[in-house]
């Protein structure tokens, strides 16, 4: 578990260092950054993903994903995630593939993309760094 813990706290640490030296240069940009975290471990029930997540240091909460493979974590899902009061937040067309070592991840509204992430593996599930895509 501190493995877990160890790799989670570096990939949004690397992420939100990164974002706010971007930060620093524009000043606007200070509110929110766009950067976000989110890892996935494998619920009792196949096919289904608990997710924590955060975005910006601003929004967080739980999340499921459902409608995946019975195994691993490669496939289609639909997510709905939660703010950390319990009110419903926001839903999405998962789609997690495997690049390598990694895992390409990505978020789908009405059949456009709205997030895209980079994921690795870690003790006990899939931790993905995230953005959202401008238009």
């Amino acid at each position: 578990m501190r493995g877990l813990l160890f790799i989670a706290a570096s990939v949004t640490a690397l992420l939100l260092t990164t974002a706010s030296a971007s930060a620093r240069k524009d000043s606007a940009a200070h509110d929110t950054v766009n950067i976000g975290v989110v890892l996935y471990t494998k619920s009792d029930a196949p096919g289904t993903l608990k997710a924590r997540w955060n975005y910006a240091n601003a929004y967080s909460g739980p999340g499921v994903a459902t409608g995946g493979p019975k195994e691993g974590f490669v496939g289609n899902y639909h997510v709905r995630y939660f703010l950390e009061s319990g009110k419903f937040s926001d839903e999405y067309d998962l789609v997690i593939k495997k690049k390598g070592d990694f895992y390409d991840v990505s978020w789908i509204t009405n059949g456009k993309v709205s997030a895209v992430g980079v994921g690795m593996e870690v003790e006990n599930g899939l931790a993905v760094g995230w953005r959202r895509v401008s238009d």
